[in-house]
């Protein structure tokens, strides 16, 4: 009796939305609801997927063979489950293959270094040995030119150091207040002094000037306050190395060397530049069977900094929109309105795969019913906002009522929206003023750990959440696709920006770099 009684619970929890949101305006989607339902978690393929994109291909860096790997693999997984898949290429981008780097200090002692080559740097010629060297603290007329002239064959330390490399949350919850406080300001009064010396030395000409002055190269660090985790994105220079180097091992240098210790490491790192190489997105299409000119969109970008494998940024969104188009594939072949899934390139630099796809299709955003983005981390999509769009949340609220409260329950649904958090593919439409709507998941952890970090990797993923966003993307194609009424397009005044007093500005479109040169 029991075991009978939960199973008619969960039957009304699961399907009671659904029955509602049909009698209101949708033709018979119970039984599409419960396939994709079913086909996901019986079926579901997004571990298989991850596995191969992360760690068969691994980073996809703009320009890189990791990224046009990723791009040929999406093709033909499209169409090997009959799929319509196509690369479409917007531009170019400078093309680098990053290989193996390894850093030693070998004076005063000998230790292995925990190091990444940053992103289009060029490689050492062979092991290279140096002295480390800082910028100096104070400069007197015409010691800037004499420094220079000394750091050849060195490597010259390029960031701040951290006085510290312990997370921040939990030097808050152990450490006294004064010394959170002292810490705290110990960063701000260094960060202030590396400035200072770096605009003594030439501030943005200081890399060509370095470059001319025959430096073996560059060494920096960009912490991510936390345990071991460093973002690592593009070198400052174009014709020495530039590495990046862990928290403390590059504060173990900078140490050394303030306190003449004789700090001096070896360094190997292969690299090559590969020109101009093309750039593309991957788009793959059900068309629509009613209205094949009116489009849903399921959105997410492939490319991805270099430090780690992407796995969350955004191996997940990728993988995300992949299943979700594997199951509306097996479950609702022929939709009413096309469906679109964008694999988008170069977001990294500035959104421009999405953007160069808006200011190639006019003809798409025409005819555009939804888009559906998500670029943010490993865990449960538990955020909705109509982005602005006065009247899309009666069209989001309906969507959303046909998906099972097994995730609808999660995910706080904000309309109209105050069109936060802006700087991912979806903007690329909303500053267009088309409807396009991000699936948002937490921030703050994905923000500290993985977020452009050398610890993006697999180990990172939850494929329970994975499993439920593809879901959820697959239901809202769904529901937006049968939706027999367009979403309207008129905006709402956004709220008031703290800073200004003024409401926040709409989203402006740029213009998107289709070359690196």
């Amino acid at each position: 009796m029991r075991r009978r009684l939960a199973c008619l619970l969960f039957a009304c929890l699961t399907l009671a939305p659904a029955r509602l949101v049909r009698a209101q305006t949708f033709p018979t989607p119970d039984s599409v609801i419960r396939r994709i339902w079913q086909e996901s978690m019986e079926r579901s393929q997004v571990e298989r997927l991850a596995q191969v994109l992360m760690d068969s291909i691994g980073p996809r860096l703009s320009g890189s063979p990791g990224f046009q790997a990723a791009g040929d693999w999406l093709v033909r997984t499209y169409e090997a489950w009959g799929v319509a898949a196509r690369p479409e290429r917007y531009g170019t981008w400078r093309g680098w293959r990053q290989g193996p780097a390894h850093v030693d200090l070998v004076a005063p002692r000998v230790q292995g270094l925990e190091a990444r080559l940053l992103a289009w740097s060029p490689a050492t010629a062979g092991t290279v040995e140096g002295d480390v060297v800082a910028p100096p603290e104070t400069l007197g007329p015409g010691e800037a030119e004499r420094w220079l002239a000394g750091v050849r064959g060195k490597w010259v330390l390029w960031s701040a150091p951290e006085p510290m490399c312990r997370a921040p949350q939990e030097l808050e919850r152990y450490a006294r207040p004064e010394t959170v406080q002292r810490i705290a300001a110990e960063r701000r009064a260094m960060d202030d002094a590396w400035t200072r010396r770096l605009v003594a030395l030439g501030g943005r000409a200081l890399a060509g000037r370095l470059e001319t002055a025959g430096a073996a190269g560059v060494l920096t660090s960009s912490w991510s306050d936390g345990w071991g985790v460093n973002k690592v994105f593009a070198a400052p220079t174009r014709a020495i190395p530039a590495v990046d180097l862990s928290c403390e091992d590059y504060g173990l240098l900078a140490r050394l060397t303030e306190r003449g210790q004789g700090a001096r490491v070896r360094v190997s790192a292969e690299s090559a530049d590969l020109g101009e190489v093309p750039m593309f997105n991957v788009i793959a299409e059900l068309t629509g069977t009613a209205l094949p000119n009116e489009f849903v969109v399921l959105s997410a970008h492939l490319d991805s900094w270099h430090g780690a494998t992407g796995a969350t940024d955004n191996g997940t969104g990728t993988t995300t929109m992949l299943e979700a188009m594997r199951i509306l594939r097996a479950v609702y072949p022929r939709p009413r309105r096309t469906i679109l899934v964008g694999h988008w390139g170069g977001e990294e630099q500035g959104l421009i795969g999405s953007g160069a796809f808006a200011e190639d299709h006019p003809e798409v955003l025409d005819g555009m019913q939804a888009l559906f983005n998500q670029d943010n981390g490993t865990w449960r999509v538990e955020y909705l906002e109509a982005q602005g769009f006065a009247r899309a949340g009666d069209h989001l609220g309906r969507w959303m009522g046909l998906v099972p409260l097994e995730i609808s329950r999660y995910v706080q649904q904000d309309f109209p929206g105050p069109q936060s958090n802006p700087g991912s593919d979806h903007s690329s439409f909303v500053c267009r003023g088309v409807p396009a709507f991000r699936l948002q998941s937490s921030y703050p952890e994905y923000r500290q750990y993985t977020w452009h970090t050398n610890r993006d990797t697999y180990d990172k993923i939850v494929f329970d959440d994975l499993r439920n966003n593809a879901t959820l993307a697959a239901m809202l194609a769904y529901a937006a696709s049968e939706d027999p009424e367009r979403v309207p397009r008129d905006r709402v005044v956004l709220p008031i920006d703290p800073r200004t007093g003024r409401p926040r500005n709409w989203a402006t479109c740029g213009t998107p770099r289709r070359a690196s040169r």
